[in-house]
């Protein structure tokens, strides 16, 4: 997750200490399966139904580009060995006539804190659960994804315990994978967690992934990597099998080239869980997100313009003033609108992560096994290990979570009840009533920030505006919107709880108007 008031980021600032030379450029990126690049869900499923290409050769080609590729941006940290076999069952299935959805024969990579699947393990990139036992199923969403004919290529790197282990962090590093970097720039940050997800699907290492968010963490690394990003409602998506930070905001999403993947992708992982009680809901949720896409999606929506994001960063708000037009020119009302409560969600959002991770975490050990089964066993874990899992800053958040009660304490109690009135009925919820949108819009992203792994996400002039939906549960989307030097910006569109609908037609007459996106190019150091 991304917690904004106290892992501060920088769009200029930071100096970046690397453990090894970076690579400069070069033509590796066109080398491998250049046929591979920007291929959507839809070209893929049109080569496999015309025979021109099938579920193993598309896999392999895949396999091939992150052996290539992946040693510049280290962003997966373990393929899948049976990927091969399960296409091969796969094409089976097509030629005799089976289709098992809109998946079928697709490679997904997925974040490394979600079960298992098949032979691989889940650490979330520490190195204590290196050991531990595999899973005994696998997360609700892999359930999901298989149903759908998709193909788990590997496992991605992300910031360790989903960036809630240290405020000092360097957001894409972790014990087990090490630091992730951009493709856009190499010595720049991917943004955390779904760092992984979010360098990998940019640099085409797959065909579309999955990350997950607490807060900011499908928004942030969608956003400065170049890609669509969903952060669904709380309960659209099941959280069963995934390692937890805490279960008032967590969920996983899609992390996608185009809002036409992202549509699908959702609509492939949503469904009610029996073992999850949050997505009880999920009946309010598609099956089929494609129906929304439409390029006149902009045509009589009001949407509001969250001002409170702008003034941080000239550059970002001279770019977001030319989208903004775009949504007019579109056929959009636009309203300026102002959140009263704003600054007042954070500090009772942090407290509540820090008890419901303690909670949650023991939990998910304890039906894990294993040798390490709670959170001071981690610390402790930690502190023997210094000099792996803790080289370059420490687990102050560790601490002060490990030092909170259980979630009967008045104490958190009175802090989830305060973040939620704040960031839905007096939040989102007041503002849209108000003024009768449709949608909220505010900058994704400033430009990323160096690699710096000594003093970790550091310095001024960050843009973020995930907290809002994080914190109240409520969907968010991140497009691409455009560059500033060679790196990407985007931007959101948030709203109310189950209105993915509005806001990916919203995204889609967005995208197709600006076509923002574009493949990174693996630049040389660029300061």
């Amino acid at each position: 997750m991304e917690r904004r008031d106290f892992i501060k980021a920088s769009a200029l600032g930071g100096i970046g200490v690397l453990g090894h030379q970076l690579t400069k450029a070069n033509d590796s990126l066109k080398s491998a399966a250049p046929e591979l690049e920007e291929t959507t869900v839809a070209e893929l499923q049109a080569a496999m139904k015309s025979g021109k290409m099938s579920a193993r050769e598309i896999t392999q080609k895949y396999l091939d580009r992150i052996k290539e590729i992946d040693g510049k941006l280290n962003s997966v940290i373990e393929t899948n060995p049976d990927a091969l076999k399960i296409a091969d069952d796969l094409d089976k299935e097509r030629k005799s006539g089976k289709l098992r959805g809109a998946l079928h024969g697709i490679p997904v990579l997925i974040k490394h804190n979600i079960d298992p699947p098949y032979k691989m393990n889940t650490t979330a990139g520490s190195l204590a659960l290196l050991d531990a036992p595999t899973p005994q199923r696998d997360a609700f969403i892999v359930e999901q994804l298989r149903n759908a004919g998709a193909i788990i290529l590997g496992k991605t790197n992300l910031s360790e315990w989903a960036n809630f282990r240290s405020e000092n962090s360097s957001s894409g590093w972790s014990g087990r994978g090490g630091q992730t970097h951009n493709p856009y720039i190499l010595d720049r940050n991917p943004c955390g967690s779904s760092s992984g997800t979010g360098a990998a699907i940019a640099a085409n290492l797959a065909a579309i992934g999955i990350g997950t968010e607490t807060d900011g963490s499908i928004v942030c690394p969608s956003s400065i990597n170049g890609l669509v990003g969903i952060k669904p409602t709380l309960g659209l998506v099941s959280r069963s099998g995934i390692i937890p930070i805490a279960h008032s905001q967590d969920t996983a999403g899609p992390m996608t080239r185009t809002v036409t993947d992202a549509a699908i992708l959702l609509g492939a992982i949503v469904g009610a869980d029996k073992t999850d009680s949050a997505t009880s809901q999920a009946t309010r949720g598609e099956r089929d997100y494609t129906k929304f896409l439409d390029k006149d999606g902009l045509k009589n929506v009001r949407i509001g313009v969250a001002r409170q994001y702008f003034g941080r960063h000239e550059r970002v708000d001279k770019l977001l003033e030319v989208q903004l037009n775009v949504l007019k020119n579109g056929g959009a009302t636009l309203v300026d609108v102002q959140f009263p409560n704003l600054q007042k969600a954070g500090d009772p959002e942090f407290e509540v992560l820090l008890y419901e991770f303690k909670a949650g975490l023991n939990k998910y050990l304890a039906n894990r096994g294993g040798k390490y089964r709670t959170l001071a066993d981690l610390i402790k874990f930690n502190e023997d290990n210094k000099d792996k899992e803790m080289p370059y800053f420490g687990q102050e958040i560790f601490i002060k979570a490990e030092a909170k009660g259980n979630l009967e304490t008045r104490a958190y109690r009175l802090a989830l009840l305060q973040s939620k009135v704040l960031t839905q009925e007096q939040g989102i919820d007041a503002v849209m009533d108000k003024d009768q949108l449709d949608a909220v819009f505010a900058p994704s992203n400033s430009p990323t920030w160096l690699i710096d792994l000594v003093s970790g996400d550091c310095g001024s002039g960050y843009v973020g505006s995930s907290s809002l939906a994080a914190i109240a549960g409520y969907p968010n989307i991140t497009v691409p919107a455009g560059f500033l030097s060679e790196l990407p910006i985007g931007v959101s569109f948030f709203g109310r709880a189950f209105s993915e609908p509005v806001l990916i037609k919203i995204a889609y007459a967005f995208e197709q108007a600006t076509k923002a996106r574009r493949t990174p190019k693996f630049l040389p150091t660029y300061s």
